[in-house]
């Protein structure tokens, strides 16, 4: 096993050529059995070994920075920069992130989980090397998908502007976890039938085969004449990038040598690689899509496992059903048809859909504009993503009131994906803007009830539920709902459990039977209830959500308090003021104290104790 001799990127740089594609062959299948056990980033790291096997032979990590853009196609180098032994950790509690990590290894040049951020980072850091009289490269591996971010676009357009040494691999797969759309993506797709691109590309090899230290004067001349060739139609030349490619991202050798003599060049340089999400795994191939990030699965006899019916599937199907009742309603997403549960919807209704690429500040004020002539656009995005468009949120939505829907989906701790993913800010950063509103409804039957009334009533509105299954509401039922009323689900004697969404699961279990323990499903957050929490006020108040303690539903139930002059005994039950990494749904809710057996324990010391104990 060739895998057992590599502990390190200099140990990899000792192997023969066929021992480097032996390597390939042998981390592909330790990728596969990992992700068959633990789930993870099946088709995107497959894809890119060959790629990161030429990087590390060519360029000295940790000394030289490569970045990966999002992380998730970085499980080669995990394998190759001293990981292997606890590579079966891989988004394991305690174990190994599905992404790059700063605090994980000194190779890992950045953290990373969402996309476009790469070449930000890497300007940076050629601007501190260069400012510090350092000398090192800079890499950055950015994929086709990542590209269409705006933050990338713009920060290209500075790196062309300064005209700094650094290299860009752009990992031409079409595809990001969706299929790519844009204009980019079409450029693409045309740039590798073209004739001159080959034609480009033969040359460039010609130049490259002839390079020397002591020629460099060719690499001048080869510029030149590619400035002929390019500037009609390559825009990374309109960028003031020098542009090589398309070549081939499995051909290992001819990386090898494109990558030698490309890493000696001055300016910014893009290397076009292509590649095959799924590369070496058939079904991986054939469908990169489901084989992206799947559950855990029988690598022998690899099938497609039925996750149950999620609140994503849930809200797919709501907005399927309500477009028929509702011809304005207009549904868009960043790059997420099939996270956030539309793919029905996209066939059903393609002319009121549209995917932005992983854009979520131009999905917003897309929506801003449709609103503004009419139609009521409903934005299918994740807690953490809409982050990324929070200006667009206050500035283009809430100022003018615009009736824009926030499908918030993975709000609360997502479990293996860590840090970069728990929706877990959303409550804080939105419940401050003026005119929004904010629900979280208990079940598929009321996010149904919450959607329609939505639209009913205008004005920007999020509802936000959780990444776990839900029981199917039934098909065609649309329940009214009275907006801004608390529910009360079961009375009690002596003390008050508000649950705000997934929590209310938790809430209920932990109260059972017993008679002086009421539970609340606290729906909405913002109107919050007053009339509702005044009549609660005379008992005791235990608040439990999968969100920050600090800006959170608890706070807002305080803050309410305060205002109406009620000072009862509240708790507040909430995450703490600490990133949290990855785990079970389940354990991370243990840690945070927000479980069941939490809210027990919660009871006990505001001198609520069980029932069964005073027996």
């Amino acid at each position: 096993m060739v895998l057992e001799k590599v502990n390190s990127p200099e140990d990899l740089k000792r192997l023969s050529l066929e021992e480097l594609l032996q390597l390939a062959e042998e981390i592909r299948s330790e990728i596969i059995r990992v992700t068959a056990q633990n789930g993870g980033h099946l088709a995107s790291s497959l894809g890119a070994v060959e790629l990161i096997l030429a990087l590390h032979r060519v360029f000295d990590s940790p000394k030289d920075r490569i970045l990966f853009d999002v992380g998730h196609q970085a499980y080669a180098h995990k394998l190759v920069t001293g990981r292997k032994d606890r590579f079966h950790t891989l988004r394991q509690e305690g174990g190994l992130s599905g992404f790059t990590k700063v605090s994980e290894s000194e190779h890992d040049a950045i953290t990373a989980g969402h996309a476009s951020t790469s070449l930000a980072h890497a300007l940076g850091m050629v601007l501190a090397r260069d400012l510090k009289g350092e000398d090192y490269h800079v890499v950055a591996v950015i994929g086709d998908g990542a590209l269409t971010g705006g933050m990338a676009l713009a920060a290209l357009n500075k790196i062309g502007e300064l005209g700094k040494k650094m290299l860009i691999i752009l990992n031409d797969n079409e595809m990001s976890i969706s299929e790519n759309v844009g204009a980019l993506n079409k450029y693409f797709k045309e740039l590798q039938i073209r004739k001159w691109v080959q034609d480009a590309e033969k040359l460039g090899r010609q130049i490259l085969e002839h390079i020397s230290p002591r020629l460099f004067g060719l690499v001048d001349r080869a510029k030149e004449a590619a400035k002929l060739i390019l500037h009609q139609e390559n825009p990374f030349y309109a960028w003031g990038l020098r542009y090589v490619g398309p070549v081939d991202g499995h051909d290992l050798k001819g990386l090898i040598h494109i990558l030698e003599h490309l890493k000696e060049l001055d300016g910014p340089t893009l290397l076009h690689v292509v590649t095959k999400k799924g590369k070496g795994y058939k079904v991986a191939e054939a469908d990169p899509i489901y084989w992206h990030g799947p559950p855990g699965f029988n690598p022998e006899k690899p099938e497609k496992v039925s996750k149950g019916y999620s609140w994503s599937q849930a809200f797919g199907d709501a907005v399927t059903e309500l477009a028929y009742l509702e011809p304005r309603l207009f549904v868009l997403t960043p790059a997420m048809r099939e996270g956030s549960g539309l793919v029905r919807y996209s066939l059903e209704h393609p002319e009121r859909y549209l995917d932005v690429g992983i854009c979520e500040d131009v999905a917003v004020t897309t929506a801003a504009g449709m609103a503004l002539r009419g139609l009521k656009p409903i934005v299918a995005i994740y807690s953490t993503f809409l982050q990324r468009a929070y200006d667009q949120v206050i500035h283009d939505v809430a100022i003018e009131n615009l009736p824009v829907v926030f499908a918030i989906d993975r709000a609360g701790v997502v479990g293996a994906d860590g840090a970069t993913h728990h929706g877990v800010f959303d409550i804080a950063y939105l419940r401050t803007i003026p005119n929004l509103q904010i629900a979280a409804p208990k079940d598929a039957l009321e996010l149904r009830a919450m959607l329609k009334k939505a639209l009913e009533i205008g004005g920007p509105i999020a509802i936000r539920y959780p990444r776990d299954n839900v029981e199917r509401a039934p098909e065609g039922a649309w329940p009214e709902i009275e907006w801004g009323r608390w529910e009360v689900l079961k009375e009690g004697t002596e003390a008050y459990i508000l649950a705000f969404g997934k929590t209310l699961k938790y809430a209920l279990e932990a109260a059972a039977d017993d008679p002086r323990v009421g539970v609340v499903n606290a729906r909405f957050l913002k109107p919050l209830d007053k009339e509702t929490l005044r009549a609660l006020a005379r008992y005791k108040l235990l608040t439990v959500e999968d969100h920050q303690r600090m800006g959170g539903f608890g706070s807002a139930v305080l803050e309410a308090l305060n205002e109406m002059g009620l000072k009862p005994e509240v708790r507040i039950l909430a995450l703490p003021d600490r990133f949290f990494e990855h785990g079970t749904i389940p354990s991370l809710h243990r840690q945070a104290g927000i479980d069941a057996e939490g809210i027990r324990k919660a009871l006990q010391e505001m001198g609520v104790h069980p029932a069964y104990e005073r027996a």
